[in-house]
């Protein structure tokens, strides 16, 4: 422990100096700091005022050293070096101790946003940095650790692990179904409120896909159209329609009951799913792979689907 803090002066009068005195100019040392000049003098003048002596001749375009500022400078640097490698070390450690992972929007607000408490309660030394994008080009970046996205497994320098399925089907609030009841069928669909998703993903089911599925005629009435997927979820909570539901994205909903399946069994399973990719060659520290476990022990627990209307594959 410190027995004189009062000997002490402070950092950033320290910090000048230094610069200042590596650099024999307090224009040089106010550029080095990103201060104004005036700012590097008045810092400088403050530690003469504590130690009461002069560190610096002053001349027109450079200072030097005087004797006390020479003793200072040799008795400060090593102690700053010490104190920049520790600070890196630190700042380093609790990068290290942070997964950065990069996530489509429905994944990120609808299947990782309700799990990252239960998480975080188990894991006090690892945080989650979570970015959101349905643009797989802004998620596969070096910027990341981890990623989950959808496809069929195949990702150019990524090493993919399944985590769920794509088994999508109806869903709505139980308040819509009280007002429509006769809905049993996916030709029942054709006159009901759908919920759209305005989206430049062709390769993911919108209602026309998912009707021509299930050999229905696809030309249906839209009453609602959003951009995001969470925002269709949410809509068809509100009772505004019926929505594509993603199985395991839409799970929690109808656990406790916020929206039902109005078509039962109905759904399409596709040939697609979602996947933990991590970049090959990459550099692997603990934390990413105390991440990596728990996202597949989540996946191992997910409900699985059972066949009916639509099946291709298991989810």
């Amino acid at each position: 422990m410190l027995k004189n803090r009062a000997a002490l002066p402070r950092l950033e009068y320290l910090l000048a100096f230094e610069a200042a005195a590596e650099l024999e100019s307090f224009a040089a040392a106010a550029k080095e700091l990103n201060i104004s000049e005036t700012a590097v003098s008045r810092k400088i003048r403050l530690l003469e005022t504590h130690y009461d002596c002069a560190l610096f001749l002053r001349g027109h375009r450079s200072v030097q050293l005087t004797d006390h500022g020479r003793k200072l400078l040799s008795g400060i640097g090593p102690a700053l070096k010490s104190l920049e490698r520790t600070s890196e070390a630190m700042l380093e450690e609790h990068h290290r101790s942070t997964v950065r992972m990069a996530a489509t929007n429905s994944v990120s607000s609808l299947w990782l946003m309700p799990r990252l408490r239960k998480f975080q309660m188990s894991n006090r030394n690892v945080t989650i940095s979570l970015f959101s994008s349905d643009h797989d080009s802004e998620c596969l970046t070096e910027a990341f650790d981890l990623a989950i996205l959808r496809g069929e497994g195949e990702w150019q320098g990524y090493d993919a692990e399944y985590l769920f399925g794509e088994t999508v089907f109806p869903v709505c609030s139980p308040g819509y179904v009280v007002n429509h009841p006769h809905l049993e069928k996916p030709e029942d669909l054709l006159n009901q409120s759908l919920i759209e998703v305005t989206s430049n993903h062709t390769e993911w089911l919108n209602w026309k896909t998912w009707l021509s599925e299930l050999d229905t005629d696809p030309s249906v009435r839209h009453s609602t159209f959003v951009n995001t997927y969470p925002l269709a979820i949410q809509a068809a909570v509100d009772g505004l329609g019926i929505a594509l539901g993603w199985g395991h994205l839409v799970d929690r909903h109808l656990q406790d009951g916020s929206l039902v399946r109005p078509l039962r069994d109905a759904h399409v399973r596709t040939h697609s799913g979602y996947y933990l990719l991590r970049r090959q060659g990459a550099p692997k520290h603990p934390e990413s792979d105390v991440v990596t476990r728990w996202l597949m022990q989540e996946s191992a627990a997910r409900k699985r689907y059972v066949p009916g209307l639509g099946q291709r594959r298991q989810a």
